[in-house]
């Protein structure tokens, strides 16, 4: 796989020095533990890509790492303006971290729109690194600033390096006869270049990285190469920098890893329960924002036997997807919180005709069209309620990019296992965000069973006749003596055929009810981080999962524990044992408080909220400071 790397038992990974690349740094290199790198740009500047070779590059070095990408809302804002900014940050370790950093200890500015909207963020005494040449009197006034940040006081407090990266750009593509425009969309790499020298990172994999992606167009490839390369060099030839840095790799497990990001990883885990439930993957789905990589990774695997279908809008993607469940596929579709509630109605059907169906939720910021390129949390209480009438669906949440694996091959081992639709909660942080996977060895991963009946039953056949489970048998289309009625319209109890008595219609709901409250079986003990009990307990679900661990570890001392939450419905049996444990639970969401609200109803805890609704995951930082003034 692209972006793997062995780890051996003393955590290297034998990569090849930045020193064999040019002459050995003039500059003596400071190692440090930890650093975070944001880098922010015009949404033209290729901010994602310079984020995302600087994170391949680091995880092959065997660093923890985890990124931050953020993206404009606006799929081409005015360049230089304020929300067109785009930025990548990326927090790497030589030990084990869960979060993208609390504050950036360097920023690079492509223009001044990035540094007026990225300076507050940065570390008082951080660095910041600027590409001068941007910060004309057009760019001033986009970014609205009065003054330029160069001349007065607003870069006080800061390490400042500044330098002409579009010249440099420019200057190295002199002969390449390219035109200005063309030729300074290199800038980037020279850039990240610089990066790498600082932080004494080989340039090895980018410029093979450049060598496939522009292999074709040899002057786009060679500009591209120049300009990484005259970055690299400036670190050594500018002779401002009084130190270079590194970060050694982290000790992690041995095996093979890869960079993965979210969405990739949920990808991947379809795939993974398609080939272990012996069933072909079918994906209904209409593209929308930040689940459409889903769709673009699962089309790659077609010869895994995976089908994928981009449908004219929300609804005709989950009918499909549903049509495909009757059918004997293993049956997934995908979207984001406007697209769930379009297709509210299509997941009654799934529930009322119980068939196995995965439901890909990547939340992102609303109402409406709200933030489509931020997270959000917020989708909660319509994965668990939003239905019309008595509606129950299993939902689980993915805790971090890694996760979504996992949580993947989950929601499709309950889906199968009860013939129920399962919701999958993600967010756009940890869809975009990347970490290290180990990548598991397959014949590890539990072969999934599935009710499947393609042979003639010997017996009447009984479309709603009920196993250990409660679940009904999954009868394929087609083989004789299996006929059966499907649909939305109530069925009678064993038969399924249509049925409008008032006692059945309550006994098949109840049933519905009984089935999903039995998953609880499957649900293991909740992990309890820190003491046992105590004063507090931080409890989460889905993607703040980091930084409430990263919190909790900090304050642990203080008597602060933490529990993530996997399954959202049914909720872990042990659950309100061991909220009684604690004084006070505290539940940091990023909405106004919806875990909040289920968990005061069903076990009358007064839990209270650290809520944030800023299109932005929580810092360790932010749920710290929101604890102790509690404590």
């Amino acid at each position: 796989m692209a972006n793997e790397a062995e780890v051996t038992q003393s955590g290297s990974n034998g990569h090849t020095a930045p020193e064999s690349i040019g002459q050995r740094p003039k500059v003596p290199i400071t190692l440090l533990e930890d650093v975070t790198i944001r880098f922010a740009g015009d949404s033209g500047d290729g901010m994602q890509l310079t984020g995302t070779q600087f994170t391949n590059t680091t995880a092959l070095h065997g660093n923890d790492l985890s990124t931050l990408p953020d993206y404009p809302a606006e799929i081409r804002a005015p360049i230089g303006t304020l929300y067109g900014v785009s930025g990548f940050q990326i927090h790497f370790s030589s030990k084990e971290i869960h979060t993208p950093g609390d504050h950036p200890d360097v920023l690079v500015a492509m223009n001044p729109a990035a540094l007026k909207t990225n300076l507050g963020d940065l570390k008082k005494g951080g660095v910041v690194i600027l590409n001068e040449d941007a910060f004309d009197e057009k760019n001033l006034k986009l970014a609205k600033y009065e003054v330029n940040p160069l001349t007065d006081n607003t870069l006080d407090g800061y390490t400042v390096y500044r330098f002409p990266l579009t010249k440099i750009t420019l200057d190295a593509l002199r002969d390449l006869k390219m035109g200005t425009k063309e030729g300074a969309r290199s800038k980037n790499m020279v850039a990240l270049g610089l990066v790498y020298w600082l932080y004494n990172r080989p340039m090895d994999q980018t410029l093979e990285w450049l060598k496939s992606k522009f292999g074709k167009n040899a002057q786009v490839l060679e500009a591209n190469t120049r300009a990484l390369k005259a970055g690299y060099y400036l670190g050594e030839t500018a002779e401002l920098f009084n130190a270079r840095y590194e970060v050694k790799p982290a000790n992690f497990k041995p095996g093979r890893y890869r960079n993965i990001m979210g969405n990739e990883a949920t990808a991947l885990g379809m795939v993974a329960a398609s080939v272990k439930s012996g069933l072909d993957l079918f994906l209904g789905s209409y593209p929308i924002t930040p689940a459409s990589d889903i769709l673009h990774e699962l089309s790659k695997y077609k010869n895994f036997g995976v089908k994928t279908f981009q449908a004219e809008d929300e609804i005709a993607g989950i009918c499909a997807a549903i049509g495909a469940s009757y059918a004997g596929d293993l049956a997934l579709t995908t979207t984001s919180g406007p697209g769930l509630a379009l297709k509210g109605e299509a997941i009654g059907l799934a529930v009322m005709t119980e068939l196995p169906l995965v439901i890909i939720d990547v939340q992102r910021g609303g109402p409406s069209t709200g933030l489509p390129t931020k997270t959000e949390q917020a989708d909660l209480l319509q994965a668990l309620y939003g239905r019309n009438g008595e509606c129950p669906v299993a939902v689980i949440a993915a805790k971090s990019p890694v996760d979504c694996f996992d949580s993947a091959i989950e929601a499709s081992r309950i889906a199968l296992k009860y013939m129920v639709p399962v919701i999958l909660l993600t967010d756009g942080y940890i869809a975009n965000g990347s970490e290290p996977w180990l990548v598991p060895d397959v014949d590890l991963i539990p072969e999934l069973t599935t009710k499947r009946r393609t042979v003639k039953s010997d017996a009447t056949f009984l479309p709603y006749d009920r196993d250990e489970n409660n679940a009904r048998p999954w009868a394929i289309p087609g083989v004789e003596g299996l006929e059966h009625r499907i649909g939305g319209l109530e069925k009678q109890h064993l038969t399924g055929n249509v049925n409008y008595e008032p006692a059945n219609h309550e006994f098949m709901v109840r049933l519905r009810q009984q089935k999903v409250d039995g998953i609880v079986q499957d649900i293991p003990q909740t992990e309890v981080l820190g003491p046992k009990s105590g004063k507090v307990l931080l409890l989460g679900w889905g993607g703040t999962y980091g930084a409430i661990t990263t919190a909790a570890e900090r304050l642990h001392s203080k008597g602060v524990s933490s529990a993530h939450l996997r399954w959202m419905n049914p909720l872990p049996a042990d659950l309100g044992e061991i909220l009684k444990n604690f004084e006070k639970v505290i539940i940091p969401e990023l909405n106004l408080g919806q875990l909040r609200k289920v968990i005061r109803d069903k076990y009358l805890v007064d839990a209270i909220g650290i809520n944030k609704i800023q299109g932005l995951p929580f810092t360790p930082q932010e749920i710290i400071t929101a604890v102790e003034q509690y404590l």
